[in-house]
């Protein structure tokens, strides 16, 4: 009677001990989830231990070895095995076509087609750094908030009706500002303007209760826990809608086997002063969100793509075609959309981009864009370079399309995180840096860089030659070519002239080429 008695105690305290840990945790009641497992285990452990100590008798000693807990626990081992199994089944080992194909990459897209040039009006100068610092300090502005309220360090890039801006919700500063001022709300958001640098706070007339910094059933995940039990959520951002209203955008995750292959299948749409939810399918998304996908899941899905396209043993051998994504990336807006550009590189270490990436973080829709040059880190390091006496740091680069040539734009800020400087650099050169103080604006340092290249084209020759002869080197991971014409004349260019063509041109062929002067061996300096 009393060992039936101590089950049923125990089986009460870990309910009531597993309703606690539910609520603190909010793991989803979906078993691809690891942090269901991680629950389920805690559960396990609380009613093992319970059913352990209410078995020691008054003088302190065990009694006899409960049998439910030792049948739990080699339940619980059984299936930690399977989930091992299911997960190596589900692992790049044998499943690497479908890692690669996570992603669909347009691979013969065409950047003079599809990037326009670059307009400097409506151009994301500021970076999540500079725009925090002009967002802080409008709440600064306002004594009678900055008690109270505090800023989120979201800072969501979006566009909003053809603005490209940051937007961030302020939050209650602890628990106990939450206690004095969960009645009204948060009663604003803030909004920096990526171009202007022009930051506004922006009042609510009734405020956003359910927020990450929130307690109880009014904190943001906790309230979606309880309406959605089994889905899986990714991290959350903050968005506004045309009409300035704010919303939680939360994508629903799904994975193969146990945390493995994770994929968005759709998104919450959450109206944070009412509480009330919409779910939508991927396809569905309204168009005025910008942020469905986050940038580090589009980063794994890349890098995925690059690694295991040509099968899972060539990634780790023969690593034929097997690249990655550079250190960094950075977002452009087009077309009402935000997208995310990040370099890609070979998987052996060096200093040169094979070309970019482009990824609209709405729909997914991803294309790459084959222009070889400098890696955005080599960039920044060449910026930097010009005024290293000041001791500038750069921005990532902003990839943009100047005088239908791909071009890396850079801000250097000092210490304090202020602008001072603005420098272009050739992507496919990046010795060649042009850097103007930030005084002058932005379309006078782009003059000052097309200034240069202007000048030096309008001392270039041009004329037609024919291929005799052809040679190759490569030298400090830059392929050169060197040519004798039918006149017996050498010349000597870059890959990085004609990616495209040079490689495939052959005896007898004619090239109209470009240069300064004409030398023993001739550089060419550009292909028509």
């Amino acid at each position: 009677m009393n060992i039936r008695k101590n089950y049923i105690i125990s089986t009460i305290i870990t309910l009531v001990g597993a309703l606690i840990l539910f609520y603190m945790m909010l793991p989803p009641l979906n078993p691809t989830s690891p942090s269901f497992w991680v629950f389920l285990m805690g559960v396990l452990i609380l009613y093992a231990i319970c059913s352990f100590i209410l078995a020691i008798n008054i003088n302190g000693r065990l009694e006899r070895i409960p049998k439910i807990p030792s049948y739990l626990a080699l339940g619980a081992g059984i299936c930690i095995v399977i989930i091992i199994i299911v997960n190596i089944a589900c692992s790049p080992l044998f499943q690497a076509s479908s890692y690669a194909d996570r992603i669909t990459v347009i691979e013969d897209a065409n950047f003079e087609e599809d990037i326009p040039q670059v307009n400097f009006n409506a151009l994301p100068l500021l970076d999540k750094d500079s725009s925090q610092r002009l967002g802080d300090r409008v709440l600064g502005q306002m004594p009678e908030l900055v008690s109270q309220f505090e800023v989120s360090n979201l800072y969501t890039q979006i566009n909003y009706n053809d603005e490209i801006i940051r937007v961030t919700p302020l939050e209650y500063a602890d628990w106990i500002k939450y206690f004095t001022n969960h009645s009204d709300g948060v009663k604003g958001y803030i909004t920096v303007n990526s171009v202007t640098g022009e930051a506004n706070l922006v009042p609510l007339e009734h405020g956003m209760k359910y927020m990450p910094s929130a307690l109880f059933g009014e904190d943001l995940l906790r309230h979606l826990r309880f309406q959605y039990p089994t889905e899986i959520f990714g991290d959350y951002e903050f968005e506004i809608d045309n009409e300035g209203n704010p919303y939680w955008v939360i994508p629903t995750m799904k994975y193969t086997g146990v945390g493995m292959k994770r994929e968005v299948s759709g998104i919450i749409l959450l109206n944070p002063i009412t509480g009330d939810t919409t779910k939508y399918q991927v396809e569905e998304v309204p168009t005025w969100i910008d942020h469905v996908y986050k940038a580090d899941l589009i980063i794994e899905q890349l890098d995925n793509w690059g690694q295991y396209r040509s099968g899972f043993w060539n990634s780790i051998f023969g690593q034929k075609n097997v690249v990655r994504t550079t250190e960094g990336y950075n977002y452009t807006v087009m077309n009402d959309d935000v997208y995310l550009y990040t370099g890609v590189t070979s998987v052996i270490s060096d200093q040169s981009n094979l070309g970019f990436i482009l990824t609209n973080m709405r729909t997914k829709e991803t294309k790459f864009y084959s222009v070889p040059g400098a890696k955005e880190t080599s960039a920044m390091a060449s910026a930097e370079g010009q005024v290293q006496q000041m001791s500038y740091h750069s921005t990532f680069p902003l990839l943009i399309n100047l005088n239908h040539k791909p071009t890396y734009l850079v801000s250097l800020k000092d210490n304090a995180g202020l602008v001072k400087m603005y420098a272009f650099i050739d992507v496919a050169d990046y010795q060649k840096v042009v850097v103007t103080d930030a005084s002058e604006g932005i379309e006078a340092a782009a003059e000052n860089y097309l200034g240069e290249d202007i000048t030096s084209s309008e001392k270039l020759l041009e004329k037609t030659i024919q291929i005799q002869s052809i040679d190759s080197a490569t030298i400090d991971g830059t392929t050169y070519y060197y040519y004798i014409d039918t006149e017996n004349k050498r010349y000597k260019v870059s890959v990085k002239a004609d990616s495209n063509r040079l490689p495939f041109m052959k005896v007898g062929d004619s090239l109209t080429i470009t240069y300064e002067t004409e030398q023993e061996t001739t550089e060419i300096v550009g292909i028509k």
